[in-house]
């Protein structure tokens, strides 16, 4: 199935400099990383140009699509109808920046935290409402087509079952026999 795009995550390129800062505090702070920092900042300020250039986000009718990563591309996949929660977040040095945060867990999730996480979209808001609109949607359709199949008396079909239980129950007693 062919899932056609309803809208593609744009990010502020302000996340460059956000991630550089965070990878020359965390550089300062350590005793080795002191001397580094002017190595740590020009890595930090290059690297982060690449993975913002590799990283995407695209939300398809059933599924959104994150793809990032400059040396090891990964592709993740949640099927919309596996969210949970879709949590918009911002830190004190991403509010300097402006910069918020989407954080997506999904049922079944093995791990604590975040399956994936997404520094920087642009309208972070609106790409998050996009998403539960979505995802609602497809609830809506999946129990409008449930509800659609055959409508089932419950009356009628506990009846049944407990004419079979009986009958297998009489069958029972005639082996015992």
């Amino acid at each position: 199935m062919n899932d056609t795009v309803l809208q593609t995550a744009t990010f502020n390129p302000k996340v460059k400099t956000y991630w550089t800062i965070i990878w020359v505090f965390v550089s300062a702070i350590t005793v080795v990383g002191l001397p580094l920092v002017p190595i740590v900042a020009l890595i930090a300020w290059l690297m982060s140009g690449k993975v913002l250039k590799a990283l995407s986000a695209k939300l398809l009718e059933r599924k959104l699509v994150v793809k990032r990563g400059v040396f090891f591309v990964v592709e993740k996949s949640i099927p919309l109808e596996k969210i949970t929660d879709v949590a918009l977040s911002q830190g004190p040095v991403m509010r300097f920046f402006g910069l918020y945060s989407l954080s997506f867990e999904t049922a079944g999730q093995s791990a604590q935290g975040a399956l994936v996480s997404l520094v920087g979209v642009n309208d972070a808001s609106e790409f998050r409402e996009a998403i539960l609109a979505q995802k609602d949607k497809i609830a809506v359709e999946a129990s409008a087509t449930t509800e659609s199949v055959q409508p089932v008396d419950d009356f009628q079909a506990l009846r049944t079952s407990v004419q079979n239980i009986e009958g297998m129950l009489a069958q029972l007693i005639e082996q015992k026999k």
